[in-house]
Formats: structure tokens, C-alpha cells, sequence
């Protein structure tokens, strides 16, 4: 080991984060589209996906010097993007508006499109800027719901991980061991 301060950051190489980002842009076109600007719902749908995005992106950063801090991070990704989850559901709810079985043909179609390695907003753009809300709301549910899963991934290998490689401390002290055993210049 050449120091205890692994590699980090790497954030837009995880499809956690990719997912994440075309949430919080389709969140952030829905709300345009179909709500109203003065509506609570609007900052709070807008500031869960961007917490979802951001936790991410903040947890990969963290992670050189704490195992503990990414891990919580990845989880208040999550926890922000099922909130964000109940919000679209509510929507849909309310507005008596059928939610889409996971095994619907829509729903296929979504995660068809997911399955892209170089999916982006623009992968999704024309069904979120031209569909009506109730679908619209349902992509992005299906969305969410793939990014969750990923997240969900992320966090069983941080655990994985940490069992086995341990955190700052453990490596540092490891690493301060090993140079202790190097023998010295001139002994």
C-alpha cells in the first residue's frame, strides 16, 4: 500500500449518480411544467432530488478520509429519493392517476432506456418535455426507483468494503506499522 489515502471522488463514473442527475433535471422540468411556482411542493420535490444528486457526489468525496461519512451520505441520497418517491406517488394519488406496474409495458419501456450506457437527460428529453404529467410522473418513478436500487447496491458494497478494508484510522495505523518495519537508510 502506498498510503492509507485510497482514490476518491470518481462520482460521474457511478450510475448511481448519472440516474440521480436525470432525476433532479426531470424533477426540475416537472415542476415547471405542471406545477404551480408557489407551491411548497416545488422547492421540496426540487430540493430532494437535488439532495439525492448531491449526497452522492458529497459521499464519493468524503470517502478518502471516512468510510463512515460516505456511507451515511449514499443513505440520505436514498432517503431524499424516497421522498421524492412518495411526492410523485402523492401526485399521481390525488389526481386519481394510475401508477404503472413495475412489469407494465411502459414501465419496461423506461427501464429498456435505463439500460443505456450513455443515457442522459437527453435519453429521456422527449417524453419528459412532451408527455402529460401523469406520465411524465411515471418515468420518473420508474427512475427513481432504478436509481434506488442502484443506491441500495452502493450501500451493501460499502459495507463489504469496510469489513474489509476498515477505515481511516485502521489504514493509517497500518500504514504507519509498515513504515515502521522498512528497515532504515544506514542501519
Amino acid at each position: 500500500m502506498s498510503g492509507f489515502i485510497p482514490p476518491h471522488g470518481g462520482y460521474e463514473d457511478l450510475l448511481s449518480f448519472r440516474k440521480a442527475r436525470i432525476v433532479y433535471d426531470g424533477t426540475v422540468r416537472f415542476c415547471d411544467r405542471f406545477l404551480n411556482r408557489r407551491d411548497r411542493t416545488v422547492d421540496q420535490m426540487v430540493q430532494a432530488a437535488r439532495s439525492g444528486k448531491q449526497n452522492i457526489l458529497e459521499g464519493c468525496m468524503a470517502s478518502a478520509t471516512s468510510k463512515e461519512s460516505e456511507i451515511k451520505l449514499v443513505n440520505v441520497a436514498r432517503a431524499s429519493l424516497e421522498e421524492l418517491l412518495e411526492d410523485y406517488r402523492d401526485f399521481l394519488r390525488v389526481r386519481r392517476q394510475p401508477l404503472w406496474a413495475k412489469d407494465s409495458r411502459e414501465a419496461m419501456f423506461v427501464r429498456k432506456l435505463g439500460a443505456k450506457p450513455d443515457m442522459s437527460y437527453e435519453t429521456y428529453s422527449t417524453f419528459l418535455d412532451t408527455r402529460p404529467a401523469e406520465t411524465v410522473a411515471n418515468i420518473l418513478i420508474c427512475l427513481i426507483h432504478q436509481t434506488n436500487y442502484l443506491l441500495d447496491q452502493q450501500l451493501r458494497a460499502l459495507e463489504k468494503a469496510f469489513l474489509a478494508e476498515g477505515g481511516l484510522r485502521e489504514r493509517m495505523t497500518r500504514a504507519r506499522m509498515d513504515a515502521r518495519r522498512k528497515p532504515q537508510r544506514g542501519d
